[in-house]
């Protein structure tokens, strides 16, 4: 039997109660409960589509490696648009980006000329005037 909903969720403080009378609760908990066991019989249903699309898979000569190339395609492109991806290739090139900075004004720094401003920063230098 399916956990019901004053099982799962009693012990979460982090949820407000709503001010409910008795038989308002126990409406709630037995539609929550149907609900539960609607899903595990969708589950199941599920499973048993699944083993049959493998036997047809298989009377099809469709092999696991090619589902399983197929699977990896898919997974792989899904990653590529997940948020947290384009997020790292981002973080990834903004980090290139903020070296290739550095090592520029580190080669800038280097340079005679800005150390010529290093040296007398007023511009005077060594001329006679």
């Amino acid at each position: 039997m399916p956990e019901t909903s004053e099982d799962t969720y009693e012990s979460h403080p982090t949820a407000q109660p709503v001010a409910l009378t008795e038989a308002q609760q126990k409406e709630l908990i037995s539609q929550l409960t149907k609900l539960e066991a609607e899903i595990v019989a969708l589950r199941q249903a599920l499973a048993a589509k699944e083993r049959r699309c493998v036997e047809l898979k298989s009377k099809l000569g469709l092999t696991a490696s090619v589902g399983l190339r197929r699977n990896l395609s898919k997974s792989w492109h899904d990653v590529q648009v997940s948020n947290a991806y384009v997020k790292e290739k981002t973080s990834a090139a903004l980090f290139a980006m903020g070296s290739a900075v550095c090592r520029k004004l580190a080669d800038v720094k280097k340079s005679a000329t800005f150390r010529s401003f290093e040296v007398n920063p007023n511009g005077g230098g060594n001329r006679t005037q």
